[in-house]
């Protein structure tokens, strides 16, 4: 089995998101027993597929799921099994490949920027409070990996927006209007101009397009 300082390790050497990345996704998986291991970077949500942008907004969802509103609230690792009943978190969350699920905060400058999630199918061992202990140490080690400088995009995004400016950008860059987005958002259409009139001040740009340009640009 791979050692946990060789994870440590591994995190310190990686040289970008990418190679961090696919490092998660392959020995993580190995040493938690997971069906599947995921890293996700709040300002990376926007760059991918519309239909995994809708997915992933509504498993990140603190309405929608308790995990991610422990993570949301305590800034700590979390399994299901914390928060809901067995049969609560069934109705949640039917898939069997989602049967037990566990996920660790990506912190920077206090702000929760990223998740690491973990699952394990229907018929497999819950996550236990020793893969929680070995997860705050992990998520320790990456967020210390971005606060290095080693994901500049990252910080500099984060730095510059709030968690909820980022998803109006998100929404900007998918074409949605600010009376769209607003409806989704459960905001008014006013709140709307007046959070992108702070973005546009901060991003140092005049328009939409322009903003969606550069924060696509920043995020290469």
């Amino acid at each position: 089995m791979i050692a946990l300082q060789a994870l440590f390790h591994g995190i310190a050497q990686a040289k970008d998101e990418q190679t961090l990345r696919s490092h998660i996704s392959t020995e993580l998986s190995e040493y938690f027993s997971a069906t599947r291991c995921g890293l996700f970077l709040f300002t990376q949500i926007s760059l991918v597929d519309s239909k995994i942008q809708k997915a992933l907004r509504l498993a990140l969802s603190p309405e929608h799921n308790p995990v991610a509103r422990y993570l949301i609230e305590r800034h700590a690792p979390v399994h299901e099994a914390l928060v809901v009943e067995p049969k609560t978190w069934q109705l949640i969350c039917p898939r069997a490949d989602h049967r037990h699920v566990m996920a660790g905060p990506i912190v920077s400058n206090g702000e929760l920027v990223g998740v690491i999630g973990f699952t394990r199918e229907q018929g497999m061992p819950a996550f236990d409070s020793q893969n929680l202990t070995d997860l705050s140490a992990l998520c320790l080690h990456i967020s210390s990996w971005v606060a290095m400088g080693r994901a500049p995009q990252l910080l500099l995004q984060t730095e510059r927006l709030t968690p909820r400016e980022m998803q109006i950008a998100s929404l900007v860059a998918q074409g949605q209007t600010n009376a769209e987005i607003g409806t989704e958002l459960w905001i008014t259409e006013n709140s709307v101009k007046q959070a992108l009139k702070r973005m546009f001040r901060k991003l140092e740009v005049s328009s939409r397009a322009q903003m969606v340009a550069k924060l696509a640009a920043v995020a290469k």
